[in-house]
Order: structure tokens, then C-alpha cells, then sequence
């Protein structure tokens, strides 16, 4: 990622302006946000390509492994509403350190838990503060970056996933590989903190947002927020694009180690290649978007995606660079179509209600993936060989709810 120069000048009286009396440099910004983005998204990604060992150390089924993952997401889903009540009350700053806080001692606690019930509860905890965290971290975009250059920069912040891929995951696999699953969270426990004390230094103060007018009642925030047909489509698109994605995701490790015939040690490959591809065609995405219109960028990455996702769904045993090249297209794919939706549902909302319409759409999203999670773990069923079957149904679920996707994309307008 090439670094930023610019700087931002804002000032707290202006309309525009929502980081008083400072000057920033942009790029200083997006990589320390891309930083916290990065241990959110490694914490719950983690899990996936853990499921194998998981399943394994715990003697749990797919069911109950589904649902240790929508742990996560129904919590995070919880507090992004409860969030929205008062998200916007708050400097953006002390908001995110508080957050970030939270939400790397719920991911030590999950270094910690010795059974399955004990991480599932430290999964709640992380899921709390995690789902919120990174809305906030988008918010944060949509306040301090124009929207003529958002497309960009919700793209380098968005491939922290793909660093995650790249780097954290083999690493988290083989650790967990040479010493046990608990090794990749006491790694990312320690990250977060380290990356807490550089926010804390170097994170600016975002008070801007609080010199609009907003109804001191916070349930009105959330009325006006629902009633704005707008923002009703761009929860749409959250609902639909999450689904599309965590119908799948989750059972792409176990599937590729029990039908594929991956040993555990090979996944981290599946992340490596996956990671590298992304974190270039990522950024590609955002600045298409910014040059050709995020509707546009969004609806053909959308469809483009659709093969990939068949393909990964109902993949035989294959030689393993085949394997690769099929995961490596699902990868590049979903977070092509990814960056420019992002992108484009921070810029449907006003900055007064940014905030707290992102904690809600993170709320959406973490139950739309949470759902999706679940249904999936219902729906894929192991055959007494071991090898999971009805993958391929998950596969044709999630092309046609990305179909829907492509729909109603069109009806959102961008308005700051």
C-alpha cells in the first residue's frame, strides 16, 4: 500500500470539517486504522481455518462449530444496536480506544478458554466490541476522508483482511499446528494491545460530528435512521452481501480438508495466496469504484463472483494448486464486490448519523453473517466417511441471495 501525503484540514465550526482545529495526514490515518481493522478481522477469521482442530480437540460437529462462530457475530450484533442508542454522543477517539480495549481483553480471554463453552462465552465477549469496533473504524473514514477519494481508502483499510490472509493466518495455523489452537489468540492479544498504545498516541481527537444537531431522545436517532428509504436499501445490501459470503466462508477449511483431501497444514496456502491476490486487487476495487462508480464496480464484481462461488462449493478431490485456484478466485471476488459496497454505504448517510447508522449496519451485518453461519452448519452434514455433503446447496443459496445484491445496489444514492 503506497503511503498518503495528503493532509486534512478541518476545522469543528464547518460543516464539512469533522476533526477540529488539526491537521492529518491522511495516510498516518488509514494505517493506524488499518492496523486496529487488521486485528479485528485476523481475530475473527481465525476461527474458520481453526475449524478442522477445533472440531477435532472439542469431538464437536459441524452444528455446533457454526455456531461458535455465530457466537461472535450475534453478540457483535447486539451491541452494534445497543451502540447506536449513543455511539454518536462520543469523540470518535475515545470511542474507538474504549472499544479496542474491550475488545482485546475478550480476545485473550479466548486464548485462555480450556473448553468448548468457555470460548464460546469469550466469543461473545470479543464479538461485543469487535463487530462494533469495526464500524466505528468505517465511520471514521466516512468523517475524516472525501468522498471523492473514500472508494480508495476504504480500500487500503479493507485490505488489512488480506494481510491477515497473508501473514496472520499460516503464522496463527502453524503455531497452532506446533503448540495448540489457544497460540494464534495469545499472538493477537498481545498485537492489540501494542497497536492500543500507538492508537492512543497517535489516533486524533474526531469531535466534529457533535456540533450537529442530533435529538437528545436516541431512540428518535434510530427512528429517523429507519425511516430513511435510503438507508433501508443500503441494510439491504449489508444483509445480502454478508449472507452471500458467510454461507460459504466458514466451511471452506473443513470442506477442503475432508472432501478436498488439504491437510491442516496446507490451509494456511488457502490464505497465503488468497491474502496476496486481495491485497492488490482490493485497493484495484476501491479506486474503480472511485473512478467508475461504485454501483457499477460493486454489480460486476458481484456477478463475476457467482462461478467462483459454485466452484469452491462443489469442488472434487484435486490436485492442490487446482484447489488453490479455485479458493483464489473466491477470495479475490468477494473482496472485490466488498470495498465498493463499503464504500458506498458510508457515503448513504449523513455525518450526524453516521455513527450510530454504522453501528446499526454493523449489527445487521454480524446477525446477517451470523444467520448465515448457522443455517449453513444446519444445512452441510457430515456422512459417516467424514467428508461433508450438501456444500453445494450453501453454494447455490448464496448465488442466488447475491443475485438479489446485484438488485438492490442500484436503489442506493450517495449523499455525503
Amino acid at each position: 500500500m503506497k503511503s498518503d501525503n495528503r493532509t486534512i484540514h478541518l476545522d469543528q465550526d464547518s460543516t464539512e470539517g469533522l476533526v477540529p482545529k488539526t491537521v492529518i495526514r491522511e495516510g498516518l490515518l488509514i494505517y493506524l486504522l488499518a492496523a486496529i481493522q487488521f486485528t479485528h478481522v485476523m481475530d475473527f477469521v481465525i476461527m474458520m481455518p481453526l475449524g478442522p482442530q477445533l472440531m477435532r480437540v472439542f469431538n464437536i460437529s459441524p452444528s455446533e462449530f457454526g455456531l461458535l462462530v455465530s457466537a461472535y457475530t450475534f453478540s457483535a450484533a447486539v451491541a452494534g444496536f445497543l451502540s447506536a442508542l449513543f455511539i454518536d454522543r462520543f469523540d470518535r477517539k475515545h470511542a474507538v480506544l474504549g472499544l479496542y480495549l474491550g475488545f482485546a481483553v475478550g480476545t485473550l480471554a479466548c486464548a485462555l478458554a480450556p473448553t468448548y463453552i468457555m470460548l464460546l462465552v469469550a466469543r461473545v465477549v470479543a464479538g461485543a466490541f469487535g463487530g462494533v469496533l469495526g464500524a466505528l473504524v468505517l465511520a471514521v473514514i466516512g468523517d475524516a476522508i472525501p468522498e471523492h477519494r473514500r472508494g480508495a481508502a476504504t480500500g487500503k483499510v479493507m485490505a488489512a483482511f488480506s494481510v491477515a490472509s497473508i501473514a496472520g493466518i499460516p503464522v496463527g495455523l502453524y503455531l497452532a499446528s506446533v503448540t495448540s489452537w489457544h497460540a494464534p489468540f495469545y499472538l493477537l492479544a498481545g498485537l492489540s494491545f501494542l497497536v492500543l498504545l500507538v492508537a492512543v498516541r497517535f489516533l486524533p481527537n474526531m469531535r466534529g460530528h457533535l456540533t450537529n444537531a442530533v435529538p437528545d431522545n436516541p431512540f428518535l436517532v434510530l427512528k429517523e435512521i429507519v425511516a430513511k428509504r435510503n438507508l433501508q436499501w443500503a441494510m439491504a445490501l449489508m444483509i445480502t452481501l454478508t449472507m452471500a459470503g458467510f454461507l460459504i466462508i466458514p466451511f471452506v477449511s473443513p470442506y477442503m480438508v475432508a472432501n478436498v483431501g488439504f491437510t491442516e497444514q496446507q490451509l494456511s496456502y488457502i490464505y497465503l495466496f488468497g491474502g496476496l491476490a486481495t491485497v492488490f486487487t482490493s485497493q484495484w476495487a476501491g479506486r474503480l469504484a472511485d473512478k467508475y462508480g461504485k454501483h457499477r464496480v460493486f454489480a460486476i464484481a458481484a456477478i463475476l463472483s457467482i462461478p467462483a462461488i459454485l466452484l469452491i462449493t462443489t469442488l472434487p478431490p484435486v490436485p492442490l494448486y487446482t484447489a488453490l485456484v479455485a479458493t483464489t478466485l473466491f477470495f479475490i471476488f468477494f473482496g472485490a464486490r466488498f470495498v465498493p459496497a463499503m464504500s458506498l454505504i458510508t457515503s448513504s448517510v449523513e455525518p450526524h448519523l453516521r455513527g450510530s447508522f454504522m453501528s446499526i449496519n454493523s449489527s445487521v451485518q454480524q446477525m446477517s453473517a451470523g444467520v448465515g453461519a448457522f443455517v449453513a452448519g444446519l444445512i452441510v452434514q457430515e456422512s459417516a466417511s467424514g467428508s461433508l455433503m450438501r456444500y453445494s446447496w450453501v453454494g447455490i443459496m448464496a448465488s442466488v441471495i447475491t443475485l438479489v445484491a446485484v438488485v438492490v445496489v442500484r436503489q442506493i444514492k450517495t449523499v455525503g
